[in-house]
């Protein structure tokens, strides 16, 4: 009586088994062709992304056409170059007057559009269309601009300035990549902080209003607290753009960021010794040299702001 006892719950628990053991290789099949769908995008990936970065962190310990080990030689002369340091400070000096002048305009511009009741996205358009446009369109356009008989000196002499041949003084071409940069980038401040300017809710203004205070101690109190994230986002995107810049200086100044390497970038710098020099080692090495420098900055950024990464 006791065997055939266990032999009903022995099949039993096999009949309770077997369903489970289905539901599972149900739930298997629509991962496994989630995977499927995913190889393609992981194999580009692995192919474009993963595996140069695994080469250049290789050249970079190597010297020569027949890729001699020669240690962190490439990353010493690197850091004794003082081509290499002059570009950083050139990358370093665009990109803070870039932020410290397109963050702020960008914001009171998105304000302004923002209390617009009429034609706020024909403002939209206008200020968006330079970010959408190719960065090279936009520095063939400026060397017509920066012209010493350009429309921005004409403009200029109708105000009662002098005549500046922009790119021909090397702080006159950093002031002419600045405007550039500035210019280009523009559109993408304004369109962050007016998403982040619709976000806030209207109740904060009612209940302000309703207290007595006026447009001006909204804006402090309200509206600034509420747009520390997106400012702080622009700012962390800005500098990390800043430092990989490249395509504008070098439409402005050439390969050696000429007038005298006013406009050689690091970028730029890894493209002259890469490209023009094959010194690809080199350029490996200052290319991780340059990632370091914008790890470190984007710690210290999100650390000064208090934004969790």
């Amino acid at each position: 009586m006791s065997n055939h006892m266990s032999k009903a719950t022995t099949l039993g628990a096999l009949d309770q088994s077997l369903p489970r053991k289905r539901n599972k290789r149900i739930r298997r099949q629509p991962v496994l062709a989630w995977y499927l769908f995913l190889l393609p995008t992981l194999l580009g990936i692995a192919v474009f992304m993963i595996y140069p970065l695994a080469e250049s962190l290789r050249l970079s310990f190597t010297k020569g056409a027949d890729e001699r080990y020669v240690g962190l030689e490439n990353y010493m002369s690197v850091l004794e170059s003082g081509t290499f340091w002059y570009s950083v400070y050139n990358t370093l000096y665009i990109t803070v007057f870039q932020l410290l002048i397109a963050i702020p305009i960008g914001f009171i511009i998105a304000c302004l559009i923002n209390n617009l009741r009429r034609g706020s996205n024909f403002f939209k358009v206008l200020f968006y269309l330079p970010n959408v446009t190719s960065i090279v369109a936009a520095a063939t356009v400026f060397l017509a601009l920066l012209h010493p008989d350009g429309p921005l000196n004409y403009a200029a002499q109708l105000l009662g300035f002098e005549k500046v041949v922009w790119l021909s003084q090397p702080l006159s071409a950093k002031w002419g990549a600045i405007i550039l940069s500035v210019w280009h980038w523009l559109g993408f401040v304004i369109i962050i902080n007016l998403a982040n300017l619709q976000a806030i809710s209207s109740d904060y203004y009612e209940a302000a209003s309703i207290d007595g205070a006026s447009g001006f101690k909204q804006w402090l109190y309200i509206t600034l607290p509420n747009m520390v994230g997106s400012l702080t986002v622009l700012f962390i995107i800005g500098w990390i753009g800043g430092l990989q810049r490249f395509s504008d200086a070098y439409m402005l100044g050439g390969l050696q960021g000429s007038p005298a390497r006013s406009l050689h970038t690091v970028v730029g710098f890894i493209f002259e010794r890469g490209f023009g020099g094959h010194e690809y080692g080199l350029a490996s090495a200052a290319s991780y040299i340059l990632f370091f420098f914008i790890l470190v900055f984007t710690y210290i950024n999100t650390k000064v702001t208090k934004m969790k990464i």
